[in-house]
């Protein structure tokens, strides 16, 4: 299976495509993640995972471009939306060394950043352990993926 995009949607309340992202989403607020809600998985989806990554920050990792903010996995089929702060799922390591969401706080002065939320849907419940990184996560869901999309917002600091 390739990473493609479906038919999927993801939407969050707080901002539309493109949108900004609301300052408590972010490291200069409360920090807390947004509430996301999808549509339309495949036939066949089990689970869901779900990553926040910024391709626009200055940073290679692990052959890897831009920053890792959130690593969400082990979302039942019952888990069609998070609230804002959700604590479900099972919390992978972002790279701010944590686990959990770390919102947006690109350098000062960079300019605006675009924050990729992907929603992604697996025929298979996996029960992951918790602290993977992205590229743990993606080695281990690849072989179960049917299904993508991302929703994108923004965030500048000056």
């Amino acid at each position: 299976m390739t990473f493609a995009l479906s038919s999927m949607t993801l939407t969050c309340p707080d901002f539309g495509p493109d949108g900004q992202i609301d300052t408590r989403h972010t490291g200069e607020g409360a920090d807390l993640s947004p509430a996301l809600a999808w549509h339309g998985a495949p036939e066949g989806t089990q689970s869901y995972a779900v990553i926040c990554h910024d391709p626009d920050a200055p940073q290679v990792k692990n052959s890897s471009y831009g920053f890792v903010h959130w690593v969400l996995y082990n979302l039942p089929i019952s888990t069609p939306h998070l609230e804002e702060g959700s604590g479900k799922g099972t919390q992978g390591t972002n790279d701010f060394g944590t686990s959990g969401y770390g919102g947006p706080m690109p350098p000062k002065g960079h300019g605006r950043h675009h924050y990729y939320f992907w929603v992604l849907a697996l025929d298979q419940e996996l029960d992951l352990p918790a602290g993977l990184s992205l590229s743990e996560l993606l080695e281990k869901v690849e072989a179960h993926l049917i299904g993508m999309n991302r929703l994108v917002g923004v965030f500048q600091r000056d």
